[in-house]
């Protein structure tokens, strides 16, 4: 009865005053044309481009974020800095996520966001237990609710994110990559949830967020063990979408994280949104309640004038230019 009514007051706040229609499709001649685009620019990405970046949103010692401009436009990156630490999780690398994460929030342009290293071989090795260590007992409770609440506003973001793990993503490094939609990982990149070693467990959403990944009883024996898995068995295990080799300069994760960015670009932005608001929550109820869900998200993509050029674009034989709007 508590799902169905939270399902309620979501389609009283997303139903429009429209009614519903059906939106075509595109040819096959089009759409073939779009995927041999995409295989260009990806070619481009793999090949050609590292990481180069536009204009800085804010940037620090901690945490890099850019926008990308051109063609990428609309994809930000999130890279974490903290070479010295292994990158692992700060008061400081919290404080600069969250205001990060604060500001694309409110950016309807934003359409992807990539989270990665910018430090080579490692992603996250998980909290700063060094910085831990020098914390009075009464700091620590407050520290890891911040943390956690980081990373829950990471996985409650409308656009869709990438983790890009080129190195090792443990502990809370791991948390932090289960809360984007998509994970991709270098094979020789390492993962796991270890906190059982420390006589811990995992607190910012891993005993939840990887059974939802991998299934309850593999994510308890990963869990139970602490195991440390690298990019194959990720892959296998489907904690990860895509394994890849590394490359030379170490970012092959990076650049398939990019690939995938680039495919999403050009789809509608209101539309994936919506989508990935319909997945999230109608995951956590049942059929019915879903399907509920799924209808009022798709009732909020009428309106737009994103739709009317989608359907334009069709009817004209050509690449559709979606605003978000």
């Amino acid at each position: 009865m508590a799902a169905l009514a939270r399902c309620r007051t979501l389609i009283q706040l997303l139903r429009p005053q429209t009614s519903i229609i059906d939106v075509g499709c595109r040819s096959q001649d089009v759409l073939h044309s779009v995927i041999y685009k995409r295989a260009q620019c990806a070619r481009h990405a793999f090949f050609g481009v590292k990481r180069q970046y536009s204009s800085d949103v804010k940037s620090g010692d901690d945490l890099i974020v850019k926008y990308l401009d051109g063609d990428d436009s609309g994809i930000v990156v999130f890279g974490i800095n903290r070479s010295k630490a292994k990158n692992a999780i700060s008061k400081n690398l919290v404080k600069m996520m969250s205001e990060a994460i604060q500001s694309v929030k409110k950016n309807n342009k934003v359409r992807t966001v990539i989270l990665c290293s910018m430090v080579p071989g490692i992603f996250c090795a998980g909290a700063d237990l060094k910085e831990r260590a020098k914390m009075h007992q009464s700091e620590v409770g407050p520290f890891v609710a911040k943390a956690r609440t980081l990373i829950m506003e990471l996985g409650n973001l409308p656009m869709p994110t990438i983790a890009a793990i080129d190195g090792a993503a443990l502990g809370g490094g791991l948390e932090m990559a289960l809360a984007c939609d998509i994970r991709v990982a270098a094979t020789s990149a390492k993962m796991g949830l270890v906190e059982t070693k420390l006589a811990i467990i995992p607190g910012a959403g891993g005993t939840q967020r990887l059974p939802r990944t991998v299934g309850v009883s593999v994510a308890k024996e990963l869990i139970f063990a602490a195991r440390v898995l690298d990019g194959v068995e990720a892959k296998r295990l489907g904690l990860v979408n895509h394994a890849v080799e590394q490359n030379e300069s170490g970012d092959a994760a990076y650049l398939q994280a990019l690939y995938l960015a680039r495919e999403f670009n050009p789809q509608g932005p209101i539309a994936i949104r919506m989508a990935k608001l319909a997945i999230n929550q109608g995951i956590e109820v049942d059929l019915a309640t879903g399907l509920a869900i799924e209808e009022a998200c798709y009732a909020q993509v009428i309106p737009t004038k994103d739709r009317l050029e989608g359907l334009a674009a069709f009817k004209e034989k050509r690449l559709p230019r979606y605003k978000g709007e």
